[in-house]
């Protein structure tokens, strides 16, 4: 797992490949990025499925409550079957101009 923070930003990617060790350690971890948009980089992982993302829903739904971001990174995958819950892109870059425009939707008060 490796963590990069930028800024407001921490972007978590997997390095070893292990979905399901991954997301155990981004749990544990998850008090320390709390109080910082998220960004779940899966684009080395190519054999995801939408059940798999839905496993970050209750991360997800927590960053949310405390009015910071959450997006996930994956590169091949249907993102029209992708829970409304969950923001899926499919770049880096556009995961951080959903957090900018988050961000922006906050300070106006939306």
């Amino acid at each position: 797992m490796k963590v990069d923070q930028k800024g407001h930003t921490v972007t978590i990617k997997d390095t070893q490949g292990d979905f399901k060790s991954f997301i155990d350690k981004v749990t544990q971890q998850f008090k320390t990025f709390e109080k910082h948009n998220i960004i779940i980089d899966l684009t080395s992982d190519s054999n995801l499925s939408e059940s798999d993302l839905k496993l970050f829903l209750p991360l997800s739904k927590q960053q949310k409550k405390a009015k910071k971001s959450f997006v996930i990174v994956v590169s091949d995958l249907d993102f029209n079957a992708i829970s409304d819950k969950l923001t899926v892109v499919p770049s880096l870059l556009e995961a951080h101009d959903i957090i900018e425009m988050e961000e922006i939707e906050r300070d106006l008060g939306f």
